[in-house]
């Protein structure tokens, strides 16, 4: 039924008074408003809920009865809501999240303690997880939202989400690996026939970067795969290849004793904020959700000037 709130409490309103120009001037309605909501009611409900004689306002028996039961359920729903303004402007409860690798280690430490430092009475709670068990968490209800890599379209068709950024992908090299040259970006080109040390299947990265070797027409051996970026940053260290990595997997530190570059043309991919379709987030969550995006921008205005 298309029964709205307001009418609601017009209905009482006339229920009280027995009058229509009283429950008007009561709740801030003209007359004719207060006679239209009460109309409107009664067509949705396809019953009288007054009798109207030129002298007075009588309930019929249906109108009586609800005029019984309304009250109640209306002060429950009021409190609820009170309730619920209060719980938001504290500020005060548990928010869950979850992140997958790249982004716990390289955004999110920012974003918490900068809620840390704005509302202390929030507790975030961040789950460290590869990308399709940060899907099937926020799927599942388990946490508010996820924060991810794109998913593929499929995925999507469940979840409503918001990109807060885009990270270019670059090469990770020894400073003397045959790839290298003088230009400030590299061209696929230059990974023909090299040993590759990428993330694993379970990265949301990597389907991004297998895509883009084969639309390049790059052939090259995959020698390891990794779960996190630390380990092929070792790995190349040590001499086992080469590797294509998300822009934000680099430490604005750098990586001492290795090289990066950007690729051209350039290869991206888009970090969202994601949810369950049709379910938006609580209202602390929100507020967690808006750190993270004012984060995300701080974060990728100082990287603009990192890269080589």
């Amino acid at each position: 039924m298309n029964v709205s709130f307001r009418q609601i409490r017009v209905f009482l309103a006339v229920a009280q008074e027995r009058n229509f120009s009283r429950a008007g001037s009561r709740i801030g309605l003209s007359q004719p408003a207060v006679s239209r909501a009460v109309h409107e009611l009664e067509d949705e409900l396809g019953i009288r809920l007054f009798d109207r004689t030129t002298r007075e306002v009588v309930l019929t028996e249906a109108g009586a009865m609800l005029a019984q039961r309304l009250p109640q359920w209306v002060d429950e729903l009021d409190n609820m809501l009170m309730e619920l303004r209060n719980w938001a402007g504290t500020r005060r409860g548990k928010v869950r999240v979850a992140s997958s690798p790249t982004l716990s280690a390289m955004l999110m430490p920012l974003c918490l303690a900068e809620c840390a430092e704005r509302e202390p009475g929030m507790e975030i709670l961040l789950l460290d997880r590869v990308q399709s068990d940060v899907l099937a968490s926020v799927l599942s209800g388990e946490v508010d939202f996820g924060v991810v890599v794109e998913p593929c379209a499929d995925r999507l068709r469940d979840l409503d989400g918001e990109t807060i950024l885009t990270d270019p992908f670059v090469v990770v090299a020894p400073p003397a690996s045959e790839v290298l040259r003088e230009e400030r970006e590299l061209p696929w080109e230059a990974l023909s026939g090299q040993a590759l040390v990428l993330l694993d299947q379970a990265s949301g990265s990597r389907r991004l970067i297998d895509e883009a070797l084969r639309r390049h027409g790059i052939a090259h051996r995959v020698v390891q795969q990794v779960g996190h970026a630390t380990a092929a940053f070792e790995m190349i260290r040590a001499g086992l290849g080469t590797s294509i990595m998300p822009g934000l997997s680099i430490p604005e530190t750098g990586l001492p004793g290795l090289e990066v570059r950007r690729l051209s043309p350039p290869l991206t991919r888009r970090i969202m904020l994601v949810h369950r379709k049709n379910r938006a987030p609580a209202p602390l969550a929100h507020y967690l959700w808006e750190i993270i995006k004012r984060c995300a921008v701080g974060m990728m205005a100082r990287r603009d000037t990192f890269w080589r």
